[in-house]
């Protein structure tokens, strides 16, 4: 990885190039949550290169609009299904049009895109890289039609490692950091100026005041497929006795927040 790779790993995360069994994963757990929504109106808050868009624009449904650009019809009146992935960085959104020509490129603050619009969306890992995250959640809540859901995966500050790096003495670290983020907050935001980091009381202050309610809030660990690539048997032993911790207080030790909530 380059400086200029490394820069933009830092402050926009790097996303998914390969799809693997964490992104599979996750992807069922997207599906569980959405119901019929899966089905719908979609779009994907922070696409990266596509690959969300891509999957979930393959779901078989015969009711699904096959379009090649962004439907005539997204203003507000009755539609078939889709799914619209946008991206602030334009040389990623460039790519993800490789896997689908539904692709903006703008920035999750502002969505250029009318209120009460969609019946799902997806923000993968995008909120701890945005400039205001209160700002790209109400943007969120403002463009989901009431009973569409927001499906959210973000950083748990609980996590032993720091997995975006940081920076020491003006240089650029990449790579998991042990403990950083155990530190006190405004140390470790000096480490680490680039990402947020969440606890779940974080994640609460984000939706203070916003119409909806709670369909889930939990912690759950990675797929570990780096690990399992490299060590084989005991990379996936590692991976289940961690997902088995989903289910206990050990949670909190957990890669990722995902939450789901529903417009009201």
């Amino acid at each position: 990885m380059n400086e200029r790779d490394m820069q933009k790993a830092a402050l926009r995360g790097e996303p998914s190039y390969v799809w693997r069994d964490g992104q599979q994963r996750r992807l069922e757990m997207i599906i569980k949550f959405a119901g019929e929504r899966i089905h719908r109106r979609v779009l994907e808050n922070g696409c990266g290169v596509g690959m969300y868009v891509e999957k979930i624009s393959a779901l078989p449904k015969e009711h699904r609009d096959d379009v090649s650009g962004v439907p005539s019809d997204l203003r507000g009146t009755q539609s078939k299904g889709y799914v619209i992935g946008l991206e602030y960085d334009f040389e990623r959104a460039r790519d993800a049009k490789v896997n689908s020509t539904k692709i903006i490129n703008a920035a999750g603050e502002s969505l250029p895109l009318p209120s009460s619009t969609f019946d799902l969306i997806l923000s993968h890992e995008v909120i701890e890289h945005v400039q205001s995250d209160r700002s790209a959640i109400a943007e969120m809540v403002r463009v989901l039609r009431v009973g569409g859901r927001a499906v959210i995966f973000c950083p748990n500050r609980g996590y032993p490692f720091e997995t975006h790096g940081i920076f020491w003495k003006g240089k650029y670290y990449f790579g998991n950091k042990l403990f950083v983020n155990y530190l006190p907050r405004t140390l470790r935001d000096k480490l680490a100026p680039h990402v947020r980091v969440y606890s779940r009381r974080d994640m609460q202050k984000l939706f203070d005041g916003l119409p909806v309610k709670f369909i889930e809030r939990t912690i759950i660990f990675g797929a570990y497929d780096n690990i399992i690539a490299r060590f084989g048997a005991f990379g996936k032993f590692l991976r289940a006795v961690l997902q088995f911790l989903e289910a206990t207080p050990l949670k909190v030790f957990g890669l990722s927040h995902f939450w789901v909530v529903e417009k009201v």
